[in-house]
Parts: C-alpha cells; sequence; structure tokens
C-alpha cells in the first residue's frame, strides 16, 4: 500500500479506537473518571446497567484499531527512513514500546471493567480490580515512554527540515496536540491527537 493510503487509514483506526475508548468511559449512570476507583460507592453505582457485551466489543475493537495503527506508525517510520536513518530508528523502536504495550493496556483497561461488572460490582470485586490494574500499570508507562519518543523523532526531523514536508508540517505530532487534550482530560486525547496527525499528514506528504 501507498504511504498515504496507509496513513489515511491509520488516521481513520484512531477513530475506531477512541469510539473503543469511549465505550468504557461513558456509563449509563455518567463518565467514569480513575479517582473513582478509590470510591467503592461512586463504582458500584456509576457502572450499573453497564453491558459486559459492549466493554469485551471495546477489548476486541480496540485491538483491531491498534493493530492497524501499529502498521501505520511502522509505515511513517519506513517512509522516514529515505530522509533520515536515525530518526526512522528511534520511531520503529518507539514505534513498538508504544503500541505492543498499548494493546496490552487496552485489554487490561477493558477486562478490568469487565470483570468488575461480572463479579457485581461489589467491594471485593473493586479490590480486585485495583490490585489487578496496579500490578500490570507498566504497560501504560512503557506505552507513553514510546509515543514520547516517537513524537521526539518526528518532530525533530520535520522541524529540522531534514523530510521533504512544509516546515509548518511539525505541529502534526501526536504528543504536540495530545498534550494539550490530556491537561483538559479530553477523552480518548491520545486518539484523537492521532487522527488528526495523520489526516494532517495524508494531505501533506507527496
Amino acid at each position: 500500500m501507498s504511504i498515504k493510503a496507509v496513513v489515511l487509514m491509520t488516521a481513520l483506526a484512531h477513530v475506531l479506537c477512541g469510539i473503543t475508548d469511549c465505550l468504557m468511559i461513558y456509563l449509563p449512570k455518567g463518565r467514569f473518571s480513575f479517582h473513582m476507583m478509590n470510591d467503592p460507592k461512586k463504582m458500584a453505582r456509576i457502572f450499573e446497567g453497564k453491558s459486559e457485551t459492549s466493554l469485551m466489543v471495546s477489548i476486541l475493537l480496540g485491538v483491531l484499531s491498534l493493530t492497524l495503527c501499529f502498521f501505520g506508525y511502522m509505515k511513517l517510520a519506513q517512509w522516514m527512513e529515505s530522509f533520515s536513518r536515525g530518526h526512522a530508528t528511534a520511531m520503529y523502536i518507539a514505534g513498538v514500546l508504544f503500541f505492543l504495550p498499548g494493546i496490552a493496556h487496552h485489554v487490561i483497561c477493558g477486562s478490568a471493567e469487565w470483570f468488575y461488572v461480572h463479579l457485581g460490582r461489589t467491594r471485593e470485586a473493586l479490590g480486585a480490580v485495583n490490585e489487578y490494574f496496579r500490578r500490570s500499570s507498566l504497560t501504560m508507562y512503557v506505552c507513553y515512554l514510546g509515543l514520547l519518543i516517537y513524537s521526539g523523532a518526528l518532530f525533530a526531523a520535520v522541524f529540522t527540515g531534514r523530510t521533504d514536508l512544509p516546515g509548518w508540517a511539525y505541529i502534526l505530532n501526536p504528543m504536540l496536540i495530545g498534550i494539550p487534550l490530556l491537561i483538559f482530560r479530553i477523552p480518548a486525547a491520545v486518539n484523537i491527537a492521532g487522527f488528526i496527525t495523520f489526516l494532517g499528514l495524508f494531505f501533506v506528504i507527496v
């Protein structure tokens, strides 16, 4: 596939992944937030009526969409090889760090919610889920480290003029776009940033 086709596919995959994130965040009784995990009563109330099926759909479609994104990020790294082998290598390595733990993290988040609902939203279930999430949190940290390195390599290559992209295109960067969204706690911030980045690259890559 051409670079433009893969970049467009990646933008659309980010949309799908963002939808799966929202299936975990927006619940029948309101919007989930991690700080609620220390409040058994609030957790039990907000997850009341949540469908186990929707959580399983979120897990499976999330794995599919992230896998498609992984190919897109690798394709962009391959494209970078013709301009800078060093930046491309950093993007290859960072892409692996971003997506392999990232897929695991998505499954962990979805399965934690699924088991909490399946076990009746009890205090004991919440305690087990919190412990499960705490012990597996390394996947989240490695995932975001990979995104940071990938974004940094892409930014450096474009900002310094090593690619044939226009100078302003350095703003098409997942971390640059994602940080303000994360600060304001916008749901699916990383996927929104990824969508904007890759949709923009679709129009500027020759």
